[in-house]
C-alpha cells in the first residue's frame, strides 16, 4: 500500500498545475475512494493520443482504487467547447454526437480497466432540468466574469461574435462537476477556466471543491497545434497499426521529445539517434493499442517502404475514366483537399507507377499505383 506521499506523487505526475496540492492531500488522507473525474465531447469520432495524456492519469487514480467516471459530453457536446475558439464552432447532430459517442465508451478501455470504470452522459441531468433550473444556474455567474476567459476577451475586443450558447459553456460543463459530486477533475491546460466554473459552483450547491489537476497538451503530427480531429492532425488510438506508425514517424525530432515526455515509456536520452527514439516512440504506440505482434509487423511494413518497395496492403478505389490526379489524391485520401493535393504535386511529391509527376495527369484506363510522400500508397483502377 502506497504511503500518502508516494500516491499524492503518483497521482500529479506529469502535471502542470493542481489546484490545489494541499486540498488534494487532506482529500486523500481520509482513506476513502475519491470520486475522479474526466469529460470529452464527443465532437468526432474516435480518441486520440491527445485524449490519452489524461487517461493514462485517470488510469493511475483507477490503480490506487479510486472511483473513476468518464464523463461522455453528449450534452454539451450539442453546444461545442469555445475553448481557443476564435469563432463559434458548428453545431452537431444529435446522430453525429451519438456516434462519435459511442467510439468513446468504447475506446476508453484500451486504457483504462473496464472493470473499474463509470461511463455516464452528461444528458441523464440536463435532460431533466428544468428551464426554472437552467435560469437558476445562469444566475451565478455574469458577463463579466465569462468575459474574464482569454478568448472570449479577444473575440469581445475585435467585435468578433460570441454566441449566447457560448456564453453558457462552462457554466454547463461546471455543473457537471455538481451532478456527479466529484472530488477530483482531471483536464487538459486549455480547460482551465472551465474546471474552475466546478470548484466555484461546487460552493454554490453547498459541496466541497473538487482538485483540479491540469496536464499539458500534446502537439498534433504538424508539431504547430494541439492535437485535434478538426485540424488534421491526430492519431486515433483506435487508427490501424501502421496508419499510427507512419504517422509517428512523420513527427519533427522537437515533437518526438515532447511526445516522450507526455506518453513515452522511456526517457528519449536512452536512444544514440533522433531515428532511433522515433522508432521506438512509434513502436510502442503501436504496441500500447494493438500489441506487440502487430508492432512488429508495423515496422517491417515501415522499413520495407522505406527500402522503396510497395506496401502489402493499401487502399484501393475505382474511378471513372477521366478522373486526374489531383480527383485521385482525394477520393482515395492521400490529400486531404484539393489544394493540398495541388501543392503536393508541385512540390514533386507525387508518383504515379514509379515515376514522379508535377502535372495534373488525366490517368489512363487501367490498374495504376499511386504514392503520396514517402510512404502513402493508393491503388487505383480506372474504367
Amino acid at each position: 500500500m502506497p504511503t500518502l506521499d508516494e500516491q499524492l506523487a503518483e497521482l500529479t505526475r506529469g502535471a502542470l498545475d493542481v489546484i490545489s496540492v494541499e486540498d488534494l492531500r487532506t482529500k486523500l488522507a481520509r482513506g476513502k475512494p475519491l470520486i475522479v473525474k474526466l469529460g470529452a465531447d464527443p465532437t468526432a469520432p474516435d480518441l486520440h493520443l491527445g485524449h490519452s495524456v489524461v487517461l493514462h492519469a485517470l488510469r493511475r487514480f483507477q490503480d490506487c482504487g479510486h472511483r473513476v467516471q468518464f464523463l461522455i459530453g453528449d450534452f454539451t457536446g450539442a453546444i461545442g467547447d469555445p475553448s481557443g475558439r476564435n469563432a463559434t464552432r458548428p453545431q452537431l447532430t444529435s446522430a453525429q454526437i451519438q456516434a462519435a459517442a459511442a467510439t468513446y465508451a468504447q475506446q476508453v478501455a484500451k486504457i483504462l480497466r473496464p472493470d473499474a470504470i463509470e461511463v455516464v452522459y452528461n444528458s441523464t441531468w440536463f435532460s431533466q432540468m428544468t428551464t426554472a433550473d437552467f435560469i437558476s444556474l445562469a444566475s451565478r455567474w455574469t458577463v463579466a466574469r465569462m468575459l474574464e476567459r482569454d478568448d472570449f476577451a479577444n473575440r469581445f475586443a475585435n467585435h468578433d461574435a460570441i454566441a449566447l450558447h457560448e456564453l453558457l459553456y462552462p457554466l454547463v460543463q461546471g455543473y457537471d462537476s455538481v451532478a456527479m459530486r466529484a472530488d477530483v477533475e482531471l483536464g487538459g491546460s486549455d480547460q482551465r477556466f472551465n474546471l474552475l466554473v466546478g470548484r466555484s459552483l461546487q460552493r454554490d450547491y453547498g459541496q466541497e471543491p473538487q482538485v483540479v489537476i491540469m496536464f499539458p497538451l500534446l502537439l498534433g503530427t504538424d508539431g504547430v497545434e494541439k492535437m485535434s480531429k478538426s485540424k488534421g492532425n491526430a492519431i486515433g488510438i483506435a487508427e490501424p497499426p501502421t496508419a499510427q506508425f507512419t504517422k509517428t514517424m512523420g513527427i519533427s525530432d522537437a515533437t518526438m521529445r515532447q511526445w516522450y515526455e507526455l506518453i513515452g515509456d522511456t526517457p528519449v536520452t536512452a536512444f544514440a539517434s533522433p531515428r532511433d527514439a522515433k522508432l521506438a516512440l512509434a513502436r510502442s504506440i503501436v504496441a500500447r493499442y494493438h500489441g506487440a505482434a502487430a508492432a512488429a509487423a508495423a515496422v517491417e511494413e515501415y522499413e520495407r517502404k522505406a527500402r522503396g518497395g510497395e506496401p502489402d496492403s493499401m487502399p484501393e478505389l475505382k474511378l471513372a475514366a477521366g478522373a486526374t490526379l489531383v480527383d485521385i489524391l482525394v477520393a482515395s485520401g492521400l490529400a486531404p483537399s484539393r489544394t493540398r493535393a495541388t501543392n503536393d504535386l508541385k512540390n514533386n511529391a507525387v508518383a504515379v507507377d514509379g515515376v514522379r509527376t508535377k502535372d495534373n495527369l488525366v490517368l489512363a484506363v487501367g490498374a495504376h499505383v499511386v504514392r503520396s510522400g514517402k510512404n502513402r500508397f493508393a491503388r487505383v483502377t480506372i474504367t
